[in-house]
């Protein structure tokens, strides 16, 4: 989450067997995003939760961060996205 170049990397964490949910933001997002936003974002996450519905719950999640990373760190014409670190769930 820390090696990014703008330092806007998110992780999602969740601890599904103690039912938490913790969204780490890297400094060059988290300067732009207060915590009623990151409570807006995992309260609807929870509730899909309670529901069953976890793909669709992380899903809307991930579109929002998304967003929040298109509107606090938009590309500059012509440029892509390096995508700096994996996007691949890590199991332990």
């Amino acid at each position: 989450v820390w090696d990014t170049e703008a330092n806007n990397g998110v992780l999602v964490y969740l601890l599904l067997a103690d039912h938490a949910i913790e969204i780490v933001a890297d400094r060059g997002l988290n300067r732009h995003v207060d915590a009623a936003q990151w409570k807006a974002l995992i309260d609807p996450m929870r509730a899909a939760f309670r529901q069953g519905r976890f793909e669709a719950g992380l899903a809307e999640a991930v579109q929002t961060i998304d967003g929040l990373l298109r509107t606090h760190h938009p590309l500059a014409p012509g440029e892509t996205n390096p995508n700096e670190l994996p996007d691949k769930p890590l199991r332990r």
